[in-house]
């Protein structure tokens, strides 16, 4: 073993407890700072109490002791706080802070700082590193900007160099000393801090050299000779402009921009109130009650210069853009016509709701025949089918908005129908759940889909008749489609929905059918032999339409 890599079971306790301590601070100013970084199940737990501060030193203090050398620590550390965190925390200024208050705890380190000879140095194992060198006569970054240069950039930024002539600046020196920069002065002249930054910087790999990228922060187009020189000295180049209002970080290896708006980003309550003006305006100028997630975020950019993925990004790490919305369903309905379609969003229509409750709520809370445990499909059938016979009674057309019924049903049991599916282990979407249940009829209205109660008496003439032979079995199985793709566009369901609807009105499965007419074939094959039917195959699911 290395003389600088000793075990650290030799280390005395108190180091290790230092340690420890630090990171029981930083998971405190996680909680309350960002308590999104912390994963769900720890975001509750009192960790400024002394006994949980207690019991989680004394947790990582004995792992820690375990590890052989200090960048084994390092790595194991890591290690366990992914047990605690998100990834995304990773990148974060707490986690960073304190991967370096723990490097600069290294007793080797201290020591060949102190009195070591260099032999000691080749030795040692660097962590790569990230250089960030600005212009600031050019360019100005906020910390806000620094903080999308942490979620581009692969390893923790821990050098930064701004130069300028300091004489003119006003406090701009004082605040980016403030934020951990070495500020270099330049004399009084056009294109002095250029030269010097080109300079500098041109050496970074020798004064550096466990650098693995550098952010070359600078509009001035001189500079791509500094980014084409560290590129050639296998460095990772991030050449950072402004143009506008946006911070461009071009990426010279790959070719990638990546923009960052330098305009704060609104809060998460007036983002709210944006994008439901947003979806307002589009569904008066379209006539469409239901507005593509994708079209919204277009919109938020081209009108409010907002990019919905740093808004992500600065406010929801580790979240999907989409999940704004349903992260707010007190404000927002979305909605998915099938797996393969788009999502849609609109405004959650609270008066709409409430002149419905206003007229249903007691009439469901005192609706003797609702059902009040949801065990298998049949049973979600029916608490649906209760809801709707309300909802319908309300109804000047006899349907009703899907995201109605899925809002009340949600109220009442006090679960969403998409979690209740998954609990069920029903496998498709919302619509298509509904399409497949006997008790109801869906038309869908531009984006927007409809519900009403199944005229059961038709249903029942079409469909009960009796199936003597493999001709009756495809004609059955024709009717079943005609009526599932009466309103759906693309006119192809799901086989598994089509043997759950015949299953419901012949009170057997198809498998049963096909053995009780002796036809020697599987479902599958059957439906490939029906001249009046076509199939096709979408991932892994079959799908079946009417030729």
């Amino acid at each position: 073993m290395p003389n600088n890599e000793r075990s650290l079971t030799t280390y005395d306790s108190a180091l290790l407890t230092q340690i420890a301590a630090h990171v029981c601070q930083a998971i405190i100013a996680i909680q309350q700072q960002q308590p999104e970084l912390l994963l769900e199940k720890y975001r509750k737990v009192q960790w400024q109490s002394n006994s949980n501060q207690s019991a989680l030193s004394a947790k990582f203090t004995a792992l820690l002791s375990q590890t052989q050398g200090w960048e084994d620590l390092l790595q194991k550390l890591q290690l366990y706080l992914k047990a605690i965190v998100i990834t995304e925390a990773f990148n974060s200024p707490i986690l960073l802070e304190l991967i370096t208050k723990i490097r600069q705890l290294n007793p080797v380190t201290s020591a060949f700082n102190g009195s070591l000879h260099s032999t000691f140095a080749p030795s040692l194992q660097p962590v790569g590193i990230a250089v960030l060198l600005l212009d600031a006569e050019n360019l100005q970054i906020n910390s806000s900007t620094e903080k999308f240069f942490t979620t581009i950039c692969n390893f923790p930024i821990q050098v930064k160099i701004a130069f300028a002539n300091w004489s003119n600046r006003g406090k701009l020196d004082a605040e980016l000393h403030e934020r951990g920069y070495d500020l270099i002065h330049v004399p009084a002249g056009r294109d002095n801090a250029d030269g010097k930054m080109i300079a500098f910087g041109s050496s970074i790999h020798e004064r550096y050299p466990n650098a693995k990228e550098v952010l070359v922060c600078s509009s001035d187009k001189v500079m791509t000779n500094l980014c084409n020189n560290l590129q050639q000295h296998g460095l990772i180049v991030y050449q950072v402009s402004q143009h506008g209002e946006n911070i461009n970080l071009f990426n010279s290896s790959t070719g990638e921009t990546k923009t960052h708006c330098v305009k704060p980003l609104p809060e998460i309550p007036s983002l709210l109130q944006i994008l439901k003006a947003l979806i307002n305006d589009e569904k008066e100028s379209t006539g469409n009650q239901w507005v593509k997630v994708s079209k919204v975020f277009q919109l938020l950019n081209t009108k409010h210069k907002i990019n919905m993925s740093q808004v992500i990004t600065t406010h929801l790490p580790g979240k999907k853009p989409k999940d704004i919305f349903t992260r707010y369903p007190s404000d927002f309905v979305v909605h998915k016509v099938d797996d393969s379609s788009d999502f849609y969003v609109t405004v959650f229509d609270k008066n709409l709701i409430e002149v419905v409750d206003d007229k249903a709520e007691n009439t469901l809370n005192n609706h003797n025949g609702l059902i009040r445990s949801i065990d298998s499909p049949p049973d979600l059938e029916k608490a649906l089918n209760k809801i709707l016979e309300i909802l319908i009674k309300e109804s000047a057309n006899g349907y009703v908005d899907v995201s109605i019924l899925g809002s009340k049903f949600n109220r009442e049991y006090g679960i969403s129908i998409t979690k209740q599916l998954k609990e069920l282990q029903i496998s498709g979407s919302y619509i298509r759940f509904l399409q497949s249940c006997s008790s109801f009829q869906l038309r869908q209205q531009g984006v927007k889909w409809e519900i009403s109660a199944s005229n059961s008496s038709n249903s029942q003439s079409n469909f009960l008749s009796s199936i003597n032979s493999q001709a009756d079995l495809e004609s059955a199985l024709k009717k079943i489609l005609e009526e599932l793709t009466k309103n759906y566009p693309t006119k192809y369901i799901d086989i598994s929905i089509l043997g759950t609807k015949f299953n419901q009105e012949h009170g057997k499965t198809i498998t049963e059918q096909i053995k009780e007419l002796k036809i020697n074939t599987t479902y599958m094959k059957f439906l490939q032999s029906c001249s009046s039917l076509q199939l096709k195959q979408t991932d892994r699911k079959w799908e079946v339409a009417i030729r």
